[in-house]
């Protein structure tokens, strides 16, 4: 059932006074108003770098430890979630379901908005049941204005389970911060247009689950140096940059990453380990198995 709503505190919902007669201004001066008020985004970010970071470990820790990093929300909140999501598998190699993107209302609510999925808490909760949350995932609560029904209520069951909670926000002193075990509040305040949080608000969120996947991702031994070695090459496009990976952390020619791409079943971390260390598939995948899918403890240990 929805409830009472009083939102004209929330700082997303204020009048942003640089933008009070944005409708008497041409194109290009428009674009410049919404441009220097983008450029404050990453500022707001910048103050909870410490809190996102612990979000991250939480991530990895779940997902190293067989769980998952869940994401939870409504509108653009939910489907920044999804999107996020859907990004790990081809960029890290995951398979489906170890990043989750959960939106208010089902997926259907990616494309239209679902009346009134988000004011429902016990919504929230019944999605975590239905993909059987457990102690060991890590589930991200997403909401600009930091009250979201839909978010409280999966929170508040994700706590119950026992899982670490996660709550990303946009307005100060938000209900979400006090069911989270680790609260991020990325104050952007009043967006150019009244109340649109897809703009600024959205632009902190994306940045904020970039950083939180990435960095797990990179924890889990995802990322060698700054290369995408576990890249899933599953067209044209992405063979090619499997092939630049391998000759980039090698320092062969092309030709040689492709003939190691093709040798290691198309798996580029595979490939690379092959190219350095003049090992079989095999035996590169048994050193890499022994040493937790890590390129650079793989190579030490090696060594040794």
């Amino acid at each position: 059932m929805a409830e009472n709503v009083n939102i004209s505190g929330l700082s997303t919902e204020q009048r942003n006074p640089a933008t009070l007669d944005i409708d008497n201004h041409t194109a290009a001066e428009i674009v410049k108003i919404l441009n220097d008020g983008d450029k404050t985004v990453a500022e707001a970010v910048a103050e909870n770098l410490s809190a996102i970071g612990r979000a991250a470990e939480a991530a990895a820790n779940s997902i190293g430890n067989g769980g998952r990093l869940i994401y939870m929300g409504a509108g653009t909140s939910g489907r920044l979630g999804v999107l996020d999501a859907v990004e790990c598998r081809p960029t890290y190699g995951v398979p489906d379901g170890v990043v989750v993107g959960i939106i208010a209302g089902g997926m259907d609510a990616m494309f239209r908005a679902v009346e009134g999925a988000e004011d429902s808490r016990t919504l929230g909760e019944e999605d975590l049941r239905k993909i059987g949350v457990t102690a060991n995932d890590t589930v991200v609560g997403i909401a600009s204005s930091g009250r979201t029904p839909y978010v409280i209520g999966a929170l508040k069951f994700a706590r119950t389970v026992g899982c670490t909670t996660v709550s990303i926000a946009c307005s100060p002193d938000a209900a979400i911060s006090s069911l989270a075990d680790i609260a991020i509040e990325a104050v952007t305040g009043p967006e150019a247009v009244t109340g649109s949080t897809r703009m600024k608000a959205g632009t902190a969120q994306k940045m904020i689950l970039n950083m939180i996947s990435t960095t797990a991702f990179i924890l889990l031994g995802k990322v060698y140096g700054n290369l995408m070695i576990d890249v899933q090459p599953t067209n044209e496009k992405l063979i090619a940059r499997a092939v630049r990976i391998i000759t980039e952390a090698v320092g062969c020619p092309e030709e040689t990453a492709a003939e190691l791409l093709e040798s290691s079943g198309r798996r580029v971390k595979h490939a690379v380990v092959m190219g350095m260390l003049g090992l079989t598939a095999k035996e590169a995948d048994a050193l890499l198995a022994a040493n937790g899918g890590h390129i650079r403890k793989a190579l030490k240990n090696h060594e040794q």
